[in-house]
């Protein structure tokens, strides 16, 4: 029987045209089952962990401010470096580049009221900035001082062999 574009039946209503009609039994077992098989250990702890990865923004691959600045005498490169550790900060000169790096690892542990450990995490963060100088660097000339969260080297400019053209 159709009424003004509608398609009318007299069939009784059921769960194939009717949302809101709850699910059969098999269902409902299957559903609570999945609820609480990804609410429970280990399922539960390793979802935060994915879910805290994605949370957490990683400062330091971003990388840090660095200024360069050349004088007559010496090329000063400073970085900032808020909250790192002296021991943090590893510089490497590789003919006339300078690497700094800045590794940050952690171990968060959380334990229950016996002292077992239910959640462990280690945390590696790394970043790293290479300066490119116009001449190879002396190791042995080049001074670092790290003093309030600033990084300061300073390089010395060093005169290459100047050689006569012949006529």
């Amino acid at each position: 029987m159709e009424r003004e574009g509608m398609l009318m039946s007299s069939m009784p209503p059921n769960e194939k045209n009717n949302p809101k009609m709850p699910l059969p039994e098999p269902f409902r077992d299957l559903v609570k089952s999945m609820n609480d098989f990804f609410t429970e250990k280990p399922v539960r702890g390793f979802l935060q962990s994915i879910d805290d990865f994605f949370n957490t923004p990683f400062p330091a691959a971003v990388g840090f401010p660095v200024n360069s600045v050349e004088t007559g005498k010496e090329h000063i490169i400073t970085a900032e470096l808020p909250g790192v550790k002296r021991e943090q900060i590893h510089l490497n000169i590789t003919g006339n580049y300078l690497t700094i790096s800045v590794e940050n690892n952690e171990l968060e542990t959380e334990e229950d009221d016996h002292n077992q450990v239910y959640r462990r995490k280690f945390m590696r963060q790394q970043s790293s900035r290479t300066i490119s100088l116009p001449h190879a660097i002396n190791e042995k000339k080049v001074k670092a001082s790290y003093r309030d969260g600033l990084l300061q080297i300073r390089i010395p400019q060093e005169k290459g062999k100047i050689i006569e053209i012949e006529e």
